[in-house]
């Protein structure tokens, strides 16, 4: 009777169990073969950078940026009181609120105008992106002809006009618009395309309803193109954010952070503090300083903006 209830043991299910273990094991193994060399560059390349950096701004360095004395948090409480840095960061405030709505709605504004059926369009959508395809040395080579006082373009114009000339590089009241400008530009081509692929997404039957409805041009820009691409504009916004903090070549090939310090502004201050000035301690702290500061807006846009994306 005992044997007639009992199971019968299924051995075919052993080797089973091998092979997935083995093929597991072998997933594994080709995992690692494929990601290793990327974690290795990141560990190498970033993660101990920001470590070593985090560790510096507690201590103080010699000339060769090796730690001698122990601080604490010295290094950022004299900055965060220094007159100096506090007017650069106000200066990086005004310059990142500037770039990204400019180079966000210009986006917006270029990328609905390319997306009409129009004959000779396709003309105008590569000009729109084809700052992408420049290097910032070739834009800043660009742009200080073209704010040359003598022979630029503004310059040209200005006279034409019978308006004065305008120091636009040497003068701390427009050597700031004059960044401003041309970031804007170097930006706007990455904006452009990413935003004009969003609104090929979006239904033309949304816009054949808004028509019958009697809506206009405007309201419909604002009731379905924006909502239909908000997901789109949200990305667009933190990208522009982060990379309007990190602004830098253009500065240093322009201005070189002035005049009168007028476009120092943080990333510029740290290359100078650490690798002209020899500071590397005050350079760390400026660098997680920054990074903090970075976190904090793009915690503040996903906070308020995140809500409002409709996917």
């Amino acid at each position: 009777m005992l044997q007639r209830l009992s199971k019968p043991v299924d051995h075919t299910s052993v080797p089973s169990v091998e092979l997935t273990s083995q093929r597991s094991i072998k997933d594994s193994g080709y995992a690692v073969l494929f990601i290793g060399p990327t974690i290795v560059l990141l560990l190498i390349f970033v993660f101990f950078p920001m470590l070593k950096t985090a560790y510096m701004s507690f201590f103080l360095t010699n000339d060769y940026g090796q730690a001698t004395a122990f601080v604490g948090l010295s290094n950022y409480l004299s900055l965060l009181t220094s007159p100096a840095y506090l007017s650069s960061l106000g200066a990086t405030l005004i310059f990142v609120a500037a770039v990204s709505v400019l180079t966000v709605v210009l986006g917006v504004a270029l990328a609905v105008a390319a997306n009409q059926q129009l004959k000779g369009i396709r003309l105008f959508r590569t000009l729109f992106s084809g700052t992408m395809g420049g290097s910032i040395s070739v834009a800043a080579i660009f742009w200080l002809f073209a704010f040359n006082p003598s022979v630029g373009v503004f310059a040209q114009l200005s006279q034409a006009l019978h308006l004065p000339v305008v120091n636009w590089l040497t003068d701390p009241k427009s050597a700031m618009v004059a960044i401003i400008l041309s970031t804007v530009w170097m930006n706007l081509g990455f904006t452009f395309l990413i935003i004009f692929g969003a609104l090929q997404s979006v239904p033309q039957s949304l816009y054949e309803a808004a028509d019958i409805a009697g809506a206009s041009k405007m309201t419909q820009l604002f009731k379905v193109t924006i909502p239909m691409i908000s997901g789109t504009l949200f990305f667009v916004t933190i990208v522009t954010l982060i990379e309007a903090f990190k602004g830098f070549g253009l500065i240093d090939m322009m201005t070189e952070g002035g005049p009168d310090n007028a476009t120092n502004l943080l990333v510029y201050r740290i290359y100078a503090d650490s690798f002209l000035n020899g500071n590397f301690a005050q350079g760390s702290t400026e660098s997680i300083l920054l990074t903090v500061i970075i976190a904090i807006f793009t915690l503040i846009q996903f906070k308020f903006f995140g809500k409002r994306v409709h996917y």
